[in-house]
């Protein structure tokens, strides 16, 4: 870690004031590297590994260069309360993660950051629009829904950053944003940050930024495309042997929150729910579940009511908790940039982890080309079980471990004991909640309907003969004439 400071790098005495509350002291590399020419305005494309600290090097320019109500500069701006700095980002997870940690930054300056995203009911987001934000920071199909529908200006952004542009080209969302490019006044400072750098968001870089200077930023004790911190592990496993080998692994020594990836959300669920049958205080994110319901696990995550989430690649980018041991990828990832996010979970900041990965016999070469490609030591991966020597070694698990977490050890609240929001929003899970006591009073008038239509035959039956005869003797048998 270096060893400038914050306010070596010209960084408002608020701001570093604000982060120094919160245990912030020293910019890592790509901070260090990137401040100093963000701070003064200039179009940058910043890249490092995932968990390296790129969200306050975009995050604290956009903080220091917007005029706040508590400056002496806001009596004379020309439009206070618009918005002046636009962050956007691909997932909901990292959005609310952003806007957090913007909001922290900005407090000592009243610096108002709203996220907004899908999945969260409209009213909300347009109240706080309507009473004035600084800086926004949004997924790209709601920025846009809110930009047609005139609640959003983009007309005074001067700073624009796009973060994890590599996940915004996986996702589709490159049309959607060069929409939001065309809003924003062209004379605006653009920053992009990612972990990775396609050619596709390269050629946006050329097409939108003006000269941009391209920063790498890398530890001296990195090797290859991992983080030296991280502690990887590859075993190859059964699929019915992957729970009883994940429930041993979250008995380790010294393990603490853990994420478990699948590739499915069919999987998160049921993985989640069997961990909460062997005892442990799981909590599942995934995109079959409403945003409360998702919002919820990762809040009980944070407060330590769970310790164990499991997610699928929604979850991927934006999860910025520390303390995470252990990153499990109960299924092999789709590619090494999702290798790559997922171990990023842990070993973030400084602090170092262990990743593990499962990798089933029809996953092997998915396994060989993320090998590869990364240039990992794990070409053949050990078959291992979960009753293998070198499981309980390799991972420091006590001898004797079995599959279920002993009543002695299961300390945690649950997720139960994190009250889920209400957030207005289209959800599966909310629907089947909010739909569910409507129903009974929606048989009622079904009842009442029959007498009425039975009034209606009856009266036609009088001022009818002749049909109803006809009627009557089709009932009986006889053929209509």
């Amino acid at each position: 870690m270096t060893s400038l400071t914050f306010a070596a790098l010209k960084v408002r005495p608020e701001t570093v004031e604000a982060l120094e509350q919160v245990g912030i002291v020293t910019p890592f590399p790509i901070q260090e590297m990137t401040l100093p020419l963000a701070l003064s305005g200039n179009d940058l494309i910043g890249q490092a590994k995932t968990g390296t600290g790129k969200t306050l090097g975009f995050g604290i320019p956009m903080v220091d260069r917007v005029v706040g109500p508590m400056d002496a500069e806001w009596a004379n701006h020309p439009s206070p309360g618009m918005p002046q700095a636009l962050a956007v980002v691909p997932t909901r997870e990292l959005c609310i993660q952003v806007a957090e940690d913007l909001t922290v930054a900005g407090k000592n300056r009243n610096v108002r950051v709203l996220a907004v995203y899908g999945g969260r009911a409209f009213e909300p987001q347009i109240d706080s629009l309507k009473r004035g934000i600084e800086i926004v920071v949004g997924t790209p199909g709601r920025l846009l829904d809110l930009a047609r529908q005139g609640h959003l200006n983009l007309g005074h952004v001067r700073i624009l950053v796009l973060d994890e542009a590599d996940k915004m080209l996986d996702l589709g969302f490159l049309p959607d944003v060069e929409r939001l490019l065309s809003q924003v006044p062209a004379g605006r400072q653009m920053m992009l940050f990612s972990a990775t750098m396609p050619g596709e968001v390269i050629t946006l870089a050329r097409k939108f930024m003006d000269q941009p200077t391209h920063i790498r930023a890398q530890s001296a004790d990195d090797e290859g495309h991992t983080v030296a911190a991280v502690e990887q592990h590859v075993f190859r496993a059964h699929a019915m042997d992957k729970i009883e080998m994940l429930a041993r692994i979250l008995q380790a020594e010294g393990r603490g929150p853990s994420i478990v990836f699948c590739r499915t959300k069919r999987t998160a669920q049921k993985v989640s729910d069997e961990l909460v049958e062997r005892g442990f205080a799981s909590g599942a994110v995934h995109g079959d579940l409403g945003q409360g319901a998702r919002e919820q696990a990762i809040r009980a995550f944070r407060n330590g009511k769970i310790d164990t989430l499991v997610a699928t690649e929604v979850a991927a980018r934006g999860l910025d908790i520390e303390g995470i041991t252990h990153v499990i990828n109960f299924q092999c990832p789709e590619d090494e940039n999702a290798y790559l996010h997922r171990i990023g979970r842990t070993g973030r900041a400084g602090a170092t982890g262990i990743a593990v990965t499962f990798v089933d016999w029809d996953e092997v070469p998915r396994w060989n080309s993320i090998n590869k490609a990364l240039e990992l030591p794990f070409p053949d991966p050990v078959e291992t079980y979960s009753s293998s020597e070198n499981l309980y070694s390799q991972l420091r698990i006590p001898k004797g471990t079995k599959g279920i977490l002993p009543k002695s050890s299961r300390t945690h609240d649950g997720l139960k004991a994190e009250r889920i929001e209400d957030l207005g929003e289209t959800g599966k899970k909310h629907i089947k909640e909010s739909t569910h006591k409507p129903k009974a009073k929606s048989e009622a008038p079904s009842k009442a309907k029959k007498p009425v239509e039975k009034k209606v035959a009856a009266k036609k039956d009088e001022t009818t003969e002749k049909p109803t005869r006809t009627r009557t003797r089709t009932r009986k048998g006889a053929v209509d004439k």
